[in-house]
């Protein structure tokens, strides 16, 4: 199969979420399974300063406004990646900004495009919102393409209102609410959910979550009304790309065979931390974008009570909402002994923190998929996670002797019920014994992309058969 994944960003190149990871890492595997898969992105500032680019299509001329396009083609990792040039819209290393603005310029140049190219995909597979209305016009123009339609977090549609519909081509196009059909909130994404061939979010458990509306922000009963054509495929982790045995990274490598070493990590991570070091204390870890998607509304009631009813300590690295990043200050201001929040996100510093913590906290609203439950998991911290979306997929819960299960899951969204399955983790830390074998057991799990990338193919394989249900 030919397949063009197209998204708004996608790691190495240009990264801000987990989006960029799945884009740069899902078609490499399917590339190993014999399928043909390049990626299509816009070229931001600076790009072609890192990375060779080969001109593939010179300055094409637009017929929807005065601007002009160049196509051009990189290669990371064996996937060959080509970049959308125009300077007046992704001139600025910024990935996003002005993004309706911007994103509706993509996919239209996209669309226009794509024809002109000697790489003609069977499937076009688009990535959130900000590509979804080329599923719209390639599906209104009748080009030859199927379409797979990716929801990486429905939080996220691209939400405009009437007044926006002032671009010719979106007024002209738009289907507000086709016959048979809910009605159609205006977003972007609501455009390819009505109309791609298949669906597909990135966990099972999300999938049924976005069709009530409690989770499907405006867009459940639209959802509902696809059911049959809504699929969840759990991500994978680049097995290469995180490993501790021969990442870079980290102080000193180490397996599941030899954790001797994972040691000496917690006492790096409590040195730089400012933390007391003491490999025997339980050290609780947390790399989130500081929202309240991520737990934050209940992590913060509920630390005080965490550090004066036990001897833990707590590192937690991220950025984000104002109050949030103040709630990292002061409880490090309060418990200097114990706490560590650190304003900022420092990659080399993200995996020390995976690499030495031995608790990894993850307490979420609402997930989709998660990246940093299964990064920990490969790096031998156990997670504790709220029982939602990807978490629940991923994460199944320990039992008594921690000998099945991956980690600790709490369910009520509440700092209480947060606060009571962290305790426990840490209680059962003080078993040595159970623990460090259930850290070797959750560490040989198989989260690789390998069995997600086999489900994506045979998805692939039905939408080309004309049966995506």
């Amino acid at each position: 199969m030919k397949i063009l994944f197209v998204s708004s960003e996608v790691a190495p190149l240009a990264k801000v979420g987990g989006l960029a990871d799945v884009v740069g890492s899902l078609p490499r595997a399917l590339r190993s399974l014999g399928h043909d898969v390049r990626i299509l992105m816009p070229q931001y500032d600076g790009l072609d300063e890192r990375f060779p680019l080969t001109p593939v299509i010179p300055g094409y001329a637009l017929s929807f406004e005065p601007e002009t396009v160049s196509l051009n083609v990189t290669t990371v990792k064996d996937v060959p990646v080509y970049l959308l040039e125009n300077h007046r819209y992704f001139g600025t290393r910024e990935v996003y900004h002005n993004d309706l603005e911007r994103f509706y310029f993509f996919s239209r140049a996209v669309f226009e495009i794509l024809p002109e190219w000697d790489f003609q995909p069977d499937i076009v597979h688009c990535h959130d919102w900000l590509t979804a209305l080329l599923v719209l016009w390639q599906k209104k123009a009748g080009q030859p393409y199927k379409h797979v339609f990716s929801i990486h977090n429905l939080a996220y549609q691209g939400f405009f209102d009437a007044n926006f519909k002032y671009f010719p081509e979106l007024t002209r196009d738009w289907d507000g609410s086709p016959p048979g059909t809910p009605p159609v909130p205006f977003t972007y994404m609501s455009q390819a959910v009505l109309r791609a061939d298949l669906v597909t979010t990135v966990s099972p458990t999300y999938a049924r979550e976005i069709t009530t509306p409690e989770l499907g922000v405006g867009l459940d009963t639209l959802l509902r009304f696809r059911n049959d054509s809504l699929l969840g495929i759990v991500n994978g982790l680049d097995q290469q790309d995180w490993n501790p045995q021969i990442d870079p990274l980290i102080p000193l490598n180490y397996s599941a065979a030899d954790l001797h070493n994972r040691r000496y990590n917690k006492i790096a991570l409590q040195r730089v931390s400012g933390l007391p070091v003491d490999s025997q204390i339980p050290l609780i870890g947390m790399v989130q974008r500081l929202d309240e998607q991520k737990g934050l509304d209940i992590l913060g009631p509920g630390l005080d009570r965490l550090l004066n009813e036990s001897n833990a300590q707590i590192v937690i690295l991220g950025r984000g909402q104002d109050n949030y990043e103040k709630l990292l200050r002061d409880v490090t201001e309060r418990y200097p002994r114990q706490a560590a929040g650190i304003v900022a996100f420092e990659e080399p510093l993200a995996r020390l923190i995976y690499a030495g913590c031995d608790i990894f906290l993850m307490p979420s609203r609402f997930e989709p998929c998660g990246l940093g439950q299964l990064i920990a998991m490969r790096y031998g911290a156990i997670p504790v996670v709220r029982h939602t979306g990807g978490l629940v997929d991923t994460v199944p819960a320990f039992n008594a002797d921690l000998t099945r299960g991956a980690g600790f899951v709490f369910h009520e969204y509440a700092s209480g019920t947060l606060v009571d399955s962290v305790l426990q983790a840490v209680s059962m830390y003080k078993n040595q014994a159970l623990w460090q074998a259930a850290v070797a057991r959750v560490m040989g799990l198989d989260y690789s992309w390998s069995v997600s990338a086999r489900l994506y193919e045979k998805a692939y394989q039905r939408v080309l058969n004309g049966n995506a249900h």
